[in-house]
């Protein structure tokens, strides 16, 4: 399943009518990021990872030599998005203004960020689906991005 980061700012609109509405299923409890257990494969690494005040992490793989990225820039993002346990759920490239049509987890994480580098953004549900999810992914899903802005 693909889902692409555009949607993502469709979401409080899709949820608007349904919020109190669980019919469609049990909402998963929410654990905190210092509690997910994280498949090895992702190299999830919080003690070497920054915690922002909204309570997501993010650690730079490869710093970029490119600018730096600010709100107001355009540009192209080739990502991963996985699960907690590594099934990935979507993986591609899209190009937006920042901040813009991505989840919140990504407004936050790309600013500061080089051009050319690579970022793990580690990100809570009150930053990326919330706890209704959508389209596959459960409510309250922590989610892991691997981020490299072109």
């Amino acid at each position: 399943m693909r889902i692409r980061p555009f949607l993502l700012a469709l979401l409080p609109i899709a949820f608007a009518g349904c919020l109190g509405d669980t019919s469609t299923g049990a909402i998963n409890p929410a654990v905190p990021i210092e509690s997910t257990t994280f498949a090895s494969s992702l190299g999830v690494n919080l003690a070497a990872s920054t915690k922002t005040a909204d309570g997501m992490y993010y650690r730079d793989i490869r710093v970029g030599t490119g600018k730096t990225i600010a709100a107001g820039d355009s540009l192209t993002v080739k990502y991963t998005g996985s699960f907690a346990n590594g099934t990935v759920f979507d993986a591609g490239t899209y190009g937006f203004t920042i901040p813009g049509q991505i989840i919140q987890g990504w407004n936050e994480g790309l600013l500061g960020m080089n051009v050319g580098g690579s970022r793990q953004l580690i990100i809570p549900p009150s930053l990326g689906y919330g706890q209704y999810g959508y389209n596959g992914i459960p409510g309250n899903s922590v989610l892991v991005f691997t981020v490299e802005p072109q």
